[in-house]
């Protein structure tokens, strides 16, 4: 079931981050950290593309605001990587609730 929830949750992040599409299997670990390294390339180059990014997911402003001033800079990849993809994980089971 988990391992059912993490692949949902990849192809989730996948599809709303326009990023290709992971040939393995990853689990939810191994994904976050996949994650990061896509969320550092769009803060370097395409900040105002990932900030319409968190918007149309729904990471809420304050948890998005709270990341970006409080994080370590070698930090803030893998804590909003995190924050999307427990943001992606709950919709999901939000879905499978109400289905």
């Amino acid at each position: 079931m988990e391992k059912d929830l993490a692949q949902q949750t990849l192809a989730l992040v996948q599809k709303d981050l326009q990023l290709p599409t992971s040939k393995e299997d990853l689990d939810e670990e191994q994904a976050i950290d996949w994650l990061s390294k896509a969320i550092r390339q769009l803060l370097n180059q395409d900040f105002e593309r990932f900030l319409q990014i968190c918007y149309r997911i729904d990471l809420s402003e304050a948890k998005l605001k709270k990341i970006l001033h409080e994080s370590e800079p070698d930090e803030l990849a893998m804590d909003l990587a995190n924050a999307i993809w427990e943001r992606q994980k709950q919709k999901i089971e939000i879905r499978r609730r109400y289905s």
